[in-house]
């Protein structure tokens, strides 16, 4: 009996609705492909259903989404809105409440051709970042006293815990390993200012020991930021904090093709996981069908490997791989120069190709496992 999988979308706000129509097609079609099945729930939440309602994220609707198997979203944040508000009230929900402890994004190059960086190929850029994801200073323990005032005080308090930290490492050695490549597991911190994150350095040097086949480097977080444009191809596997992963891996994405391009996968092993496209809402491109849905396309990608299907997500990547191939794309940004549609059109085309033809000749791990 084939499984059905059960998947929650939420849109949000600005293109985030056409960029995950997109996804959705093309989940439609290589599930057709591959034999699989899938249940959609949808869901209103973002900018237009808080103004209409006044609603964020409420508590019922947060208790179903947590009874799907994945969860897939679009984007959030509309300029009618506080700023901060959606973004909080519904992704950090979602992370925090479901405890999506490791956000993974992969940066790897698939065509020379979409980076700035000169001699570079995919050769040298092919790495992903593990990102603790629910604490550091993203943990909301924040405050202000005396605002608007000659002597106002913010305060925003970075939060590390050992049992946070310590699963996010353990998970980070497990994909290293599980990625087979050159098996080096490099750790960013900054516990030269930040004594706090010694809490870093001291659970790297201990778990560590009980991986022996994986290599161990630290490097601080600036010094890293010279080298990720510099020297790329040293780096296999990077493990993280929070803030610093968010830095860190919106660099990385930038070498390789910038945030169009750009998925995450937010984790906890075994529990209802989250799958979204990195980029904003971009409100100015609403309702133009002028994004690049490629983002959410690999986010579907993520999400079908995730879940088991891997077949099916190889082969939506090697789909988007040849359409970057191709040169049929001016550019990634959020403007591609080829409509939303057009760019799903693309994708849906390619899988139709491979469905016919078979396996192509530059197959490629999926993204979530690299």
């Amino acid at each position: 009996m084939t499984r059905t999988w059960r998947i929650a979308v939420v849109p949000g706000d600005g293109i985030g609705p056409e960029v995950v129509r997109e996804g959705l097609r093309v989940l439609e079609h290589v599930a057709r492909l591959e034999g699989i099945a899938f249940e959609l729930t949808h869901y209103p939440f973002g900018g237009e259903h808080y103004r209409a309602t006044q609603e964020i994220l409420p508590d019922a609707a947060f208790e179903h989404i947590r009874t799907h198997d994945a969860v897939l979203l679009g984007a959030f944040g509309d300029p009618r809105v506080e700023p901060g508000l959606l973004e909080f009230g519904i992704v950090a929900r979602l992370r925090f409440g479901l405890d999506l402890f490791a956000n993974v994004r992969p940066v790897r190059l698939y065509d020379a051709s979409l980076t700035p960086l000169k001699d570079k190929g995919p050769e040298h850029i092919d790495f992903v970042v593990v990102r603790e994801n629910t604490e550091d200073a993203y943990a909301g323990m924040w405050g202000q006293f005396k605002r608007g005032t000659p002597d106002e005080v913010a305060t925003q308090e970075i939060i590390f815990t050992r049992k946070g930290v310590e699963r996010v490492l353990r998970f980070a050695f497990e994909l290293c390993r599980a990625r087979d490549r050159r098996r080096t597991l490099t750790l960013l911190t900054k516990a030269n200012a930040l004594r706090a994150m010694e809490l870093w350095t001291r659970a790297f040097a201990e778990i560590g020991a009980e991986y022996p086949d994986v290599n161990r480097e630290h490097q601080y977080i600036d010094a890293a930021c010279m080298f990720v444009v510099t020297q790329p191809e040293q780096y296999d596997t990077v493990v993280t904090s929070n803030m610093f992963g968010d830095i860190f891996t919106d660099l990385g994405a930038a070498l390789v093709g910038g945030l169009g391009l750009a998925a995450s996968a937010n984790l906890h092993p075994g529990r209802t996981s989250l799958f979204e496209s990195v980029h904003g809402s971009a409100p100015q491109f609403a309702g133009q069908n002028r994004a690049n849905p490629l983002a959410t396309i690999m986010a579907v990608s993520m999400m079908l490997d995730s879940l088991g299907a891997k077949a099916a997500a190889t082969r939506v990547e090697d789909a988007v791989v040849r359409v970057l191939r191709s040169g049929r794309l001016p550019n990634l940004g959020m403007d591609s120069g080829v409509g939303t549609d057009a760019v799903g059109n693309m994708v849906l085309a390619e899988l139709e190709r491979a469905g016919c033809e078979g396996r192509s000749d530059d197959t490629t791990p999926s993204p979530a496992t690299r």
